[in-house]
């Protein structure tokens, strides 16, 4: 019944919104949802925990900085909901390459772990992630409902 109430308020709310770019602020930990340059809504986020700087290497716990796009949903995530961005692009791929090691993958914005939606409280004061970009569940369920596959993201700092 919550969700349902949700669904109606967030569909009355931005019915005449079309998300056509996420734009994340990692300095501010903030993202962005973006109707023609227009902020249709805002969110705190979290990072990995060393979020400053281009991701280049599996396990720096960074988030990737450029202009990615939202790929993919993943309704069976580890972390509630997901969302894949297109990382590593050829451009990540060249560079692991030439510094001799992998570029990692599998960046998400997703929700929190499963189980513990209910310590988002807590979890979304730190960044907790592996270098994905993490909401609240609810929030999760917001972001799933108004960007679609093929929305670009900017990442930067």
């Amino acid at each position: 019944m919550k969700i349902i109430a949700l669904m109606l308020t967030i569909v009355s709310s931005y019915c005449f919104a079309e998300i056509d770019l996420v734009k994340i602020d990692k300095s501010e930990r903030r993202m962005y949802l973006l109707d023609n340059d227009k902020v249709v809504k805002e969110y705190h986020v979290a990072f990995g925990g060393n979020p400053k700087g281009h991701k280049e290497k599996e396990g720096d716990e960074k988030t990737p900085e450029g202009i990615y796009t939202l790929d993919y949903k993943k309704e069976d995530s580890s972390f509630y909901r997901a969302m894949h961005i297109s990382y590593p692009n050829q451009a990540d791929l060249d560079n692991a390459k030439r510094k001799g090691f992998s570029a990692g993958g599998l960046i998400m914005v997703h929700g929190q772990r499963n189980n513990l939606g209910k310590l988002s409280k807590i979890t979304q004061r730190f960044n907790w992630t592996n270098g994905c970009i993490a909401l609240t569940n609810s929030e999760m369920d917001e972001f799933m409902m108004l960007v679609k596959v093929g929305t670009k993201i900017h990442i930067e700092w």
